[in-house]
């Protein structure tokens, strides 16, 4: 069965050759995935997937360069003349799941393998090379109604996967779609088996979510109103709508939005298993100064002393929390662009000229940091000659 579809799409030129040289060999093949959703949209829609009737090993011989993405799961990564790696997948049909893994088993028909995908919008076929489409499930009357509906019963769909009950919070807020009744209905019911997904699936899930969605705001309410952050973020806030155009401004950082939208941003991203670097960066925004406790100069210096390399970070946290830029935003910039010292490896001297003094231990420390007081006072103290007087009175 197919519904109404629009027309013929451009298809790059090395997919088409991937879908030949498998029809050449008798094997059936055609586009999926999300780009064809995304060309019904009229979205950029570069990477396209291919399904075929070839087995994974009779990719392989097709194909020159190749690389076994998943090949147990029926992926083949064949490489353009670029260098660029498109999927090519084995039609199949799940065995079993636990919810997270799947057992599939090939030789079944495209249309068995559209009714395995996690939503309508997500279940088309297009073939390339004569420019038919496969739509058994209504995907393009649901992205025209602008609609997030499950394949078949979205129990069903969903305790295969929890992840596509992610993956369909991140596509409503991405599109701006309503999620179809029954769907919503199933994602409520089922989000407590979001629980059994590794941290980094889901990790990734809300990165991308932040990245992509129309406003951060949207995807955030669909959490909450799912239960999905109750499982993974129960640290998350709902966004101010006076703050969600700044929120949502491009260019997105996962890490910095995530310091906006949650309490104990450190811990979330902990839990989530991020990188040591983005939990790091992350509990420094939190635990650095907002403001400085005055917009005079030297306040600013002692300002940026303490926040260091994240003052760009804590600056743009400021305008995300209260709406505008910082009062004293053109301070810090005079600041900067005259070259005043705010740290210990500005100083004109280092350590190795005290030691030089006589100085040895933790007096070397305790002496740089009174330097730093001063120079943070009176940046015109910070020459050669100048420290090394004062370091002489301090020793």
């Amino acid at each position: 069965m197919s519904h109404d579809v629009a027309g013929a799409i451009a298809v790059p030129e090395h997919v088409l050759g991937i879908v030949r040289t498998l029809e050449d060999a008798g094997h059936e093949a055609w586009c999926v995935g999300g780009a064809l959703r995304d060309a019904l949209l009229d979205l950029p829609h570069a990477d396209f997937d291919v399904a075929t009737a070839a087995r994974p090993e009779q990719v392989r011989k097709l194909f020159r360069r190749t690389v076994p993405v998943g090949e147990r799961f029926g992926t083949i990564g064949v490489l353009d003349k670029a260098g660029v790696l498109h999927e090519v997948t084995t039609f199949r049909r799940d065995v079993s799941t636990d919810g997270r893994h799947a057992v599939v088993a090939f030789g079944v028909s495209l249309e068995d393998d559209l009714a395995r995908r996690d939503f309508t919008i997500n279940a088309l076929a297009y073939h390339a090379l004569r420019g038919e489409w496969r739509d058994p499930f209504g995907g393009a009357v649901d992205l025209r109604a602008g609609l997030v509906r499950a394949v078949g019963a979205p129990e069903e769909r969903f305790r295969e996967d929890y992840l596509r009950i992610l993956r369909g919070l991140r596509f409503a807020a991405r599109f701006r779609f309503t999620i179809e009744p029954a769907t919503w209905d199933a994602m409520r019911a089922e989000a407590p088996g979001l629980a059994s997904l590794s941290a980094e699936r889901v990790r990734d899930e809300w990165f991308k979510g932040l990245r992509t969605a129309a406003t951060v705001g949207a995807l955030t309410r669909l959490w909450i109103d799912c239960g999905a952050a109750d499982i993974w973020l129960p640290e998350l806030r709902q966004v101010d709508p006076a703050l969600d155009e700044l929120l949502s401004a491009e260019p997105r950082d996962p890490v910095l939005l995530t310091v906006a939208l949650a309490a104990r941003p450190g811990e979330l991203l902990r839990r989530l298993k991020a990188s040591n670097a983005e939990i790091a960066r992350a509990e420094e925004i939190a635990a650095a100064p907002l403001a400085p406790v005055a917009a005079e100069e030297a306040a600013v210096r002692r300002w940026l002393a303490r926040t260091g390399d994240r003052a760009g970070d804590v600056l743009r946290m400021h305008e995300l929390i209260h709406g505008k830029p910082a009062p004293w935003l053109d301070v810090v910039w005079r600041v900067r662009s005259r070259g005043d010292a705010w740290s210990r490896r500005q100083l004109a001297i280092d350590g190795n000229q005290l030691v030089a003094l006589g100085l040895g231990g933790p007096a070397v420390g305790r002496v740089l940091d009174a330097l730093l007081e001063r120079v943070l006072d009176d940046p015109s103290l910070n020459t050669r000659e100048q420290l090394l007087a004062l370091a002489r009175e301090l020793a």
